[in-house]
């Protein structure tokens, strides 16, 4: 699955989260398994070696889920609320990352690999249903009583235009007048 997709889908889980702040870390939680593609900038021969291996298992999630708590406000909810976002990040792999990628969860004591035979291409047609349906989750967030979207990870101020600007869309909304001289 793509790092957008898994993003999302990591954003989506914080949403019981009251602040931005927490939701952007549960965020990262998601995306933090693939820390280990920068082995990348060591070439082909170490990404395909190591992605999958270094931070896509028990230790990964145990250090993104401390270092998430600790720089949280509801720290017990956004521990918990990371774990899960890492996870969800490794069963999307386990699924959509192409046939033959397995996840060694249990590096560095183990290179047991975790695979599934099931598993779809990345650029299969069920990672773009996955991600439309995400990206309509999102819309529907703008939509409903939360009035966000995944653009708070970027910015409040332009969170705020996006939603403003499909609330007028799809719910006939006026903006909200500034007031003041």
């Amino acid at each position: 699955m793509n790092p957008i997709v898994h993003a999302e889908l990591a954003w989506l889980t914080a949403q019981g989260l009251r602040e931005r702040r927490d939701r952007i870390l549960v965020t990262c939680a998601g995306l933090a398994p693939d820390l280990d593609g920068l082995t990348l900038l060591g070439g082909e021969a170490w990404y395909a070696r190591y992605h999958h291996v270094l931070f896509h298992g028990y230790v990964g999630a145990f250090v993104t889920t401390a270092v998430c708590a600790a720089l949280a406000r509801q720290r017990a909810r956004v521990a918990v609320l990371a774990m899960v976002a890492f996870h969800l990040h490794l069963l999307c792999d386990l699924a959509g990352s192409g046939p033959g990628w397995p996840i060694h969860y249990y590096w560095p004591t183990s290179m047991r690999e975790w695979f599934w035979q099931g598993q779809w291409n990345l650029s299969s047609w069920q990672n773009s249903v996955i991600g439309l349906f995400t990206t309509l989750a999102i819309f529907a967030c703008a939509l409903g009583p939360g009035r966000r979207t995944f653009v708070e990870v970027f910015s409040a101020r332009w969170d705020a235009v996006v939603t403003q600007t499909l609330r007028r869309r799809f719910k006939g909304e006026e903006p909200v007048a500034k007031s003041g001289g």
